[in-house]
């Protein structure tokens, strides 16, 4: 499982934010402190992007950006309705994003990334469907059920995300075993942490 979750890690950093915000939202948390604390954990992984000389990326801007404006909006409206719409904007952007071809790269070590190339764009593509599917369904959900919403913001968009990653893992690993290794990276690529 520590493999796992090590792979996990720079998708969790890139969108811990609004897994904050989502977090605490779930748990009836008051919606000023869920965005607060969304904020400051978006602003903190940013931020720390920035001491180490490292660039930010796209998702992280997303992150930060999101919870940036549900938190002004929040304030100002104090409106239950945008709460719940929050996420669908944000499924939406994200997907739309992920659209872009190679998005993925960044999350496979570059001695591995040319023997799952494939497997890594139709990855790409297929998390791009399931952000713009979990926007429509969170729209759905928060207009025409909006009782059912923290149930349903609690568990689909983790369950959903953990299902995929899981599946993603084992394709690429299985990949990873099909395709020989080159000489150079022969002896550590099955070890190498290969993300989504």
């Amino acid at each position: 499982m520590s493999r796992i979750l090590r792979v996990a890690w720079p998708v969790i950093l890139d969108t811990l934010g609004v897994l904050v915000f989502a977090v605490l939202m779930a748990l009836s948390v008051d919606v000023r402190i869920a965005t607060l604390a969304g904020l400051v954990v978006a602003l903190a992984v940013v931020g720390r992007e920035i001491v180490h000389r490292r660039r930010v990326a796209v998702l992280q801007w997303i992150s930060l950006a999101s919870v940036v404006v549900s938190s002004v909006a929040t304030w100002v409206t104090s409106d239950p309705r945008f709460v719940m719409a929050k996420p669908s904007i944000l499924f939406l952007v994200i997907g739309v994003v992920m659209l872009r071809g190679g998005w993925m790269n960044r999350y496979v070590p570059p001695a591995v990334a040319p023997r799952v190339q494939p497997e890594m764009t139709f990855f790409g593509y297929a998390w791009a469907v399931l952000m713009l599917v979990s926007a429509v369904l969170n729209a759905f959900v928060a207009i025409w059920h909006p009782a059912s919403w923290p149930a349903f913001i609690a568990i689909y968009p983790a369950a959903s995300k953990g299902v995929l990653f899981c599946v993603q893992y084992a394709v690429v690993k299985a990949a990873l075993r099909r395709r020989p290794a080159t000489a150079p990276e022969a002896d550590g690529a099955l070890d190498s942490p290969v993300a989504t």
